[in-house]
């Protein structure tokens, strides 16, 4: 009984350690791409969505947004689960054409059409691309 009790315990620990293993790894992916720009300060309340050419969930905390060819938005949530999972999309619905801070946006499961997360939007920063220096 003591050595069933053990292992059940021995499979939940790892379990909880694999999850904040993914956790992490999710995070330093994000914190990489982000690597790739500098925060500008500039705040947005709201974008166009006609304007909006891709938001690409980071991890479940923050979401970038490409306007355009060149520009990029930074929208941190407090967390929208599932976001990062490439079998899920975001969906939202508008009353105008304005994708706009508080906006709450869903994460749906493609396979089963079912919302598995869903969040309010932050204000969106504006990015710049960080320019590769060349070698000497």
């Amino acid at each position: 009984m003591n050595r069933s009790l053990l292992l059940i315990t021995a499979l939940l620990l790892s379990a909880c350690a694999s999850d904040g293993t993914a956790e992490n790894r999710r995070a330093e992916r994000a914190a990489e791409r982000l690597a790739e720009f500098d925060r500008t300060g500039e705040m947005t309340t709201c974008l166009s969505v006609r304007r909006i050419d891709s938001i690409t969930a980071l991890d479940e905390y923050n979401f970038l947004v490409r306007v355009g060819v060149n520009q990029y938005y930074l929208n941190e949530v407090s967390r929208c689960s599932g976001a990062d999972d490439s079998f899920n999309r975001i969906q939202y619905e508008l009353s105008n054409s304005l994708l706009c801070r508080n906006q709450i946006i869903r994460i749906v499961d493609n396979s089963a059409n079912i919302t598995v997360g869903s969040c309010g939007l932050g204000s969106f920063e504006r990015l710049t691309k960080k320019v590769e220096e060349a070698d000497e």
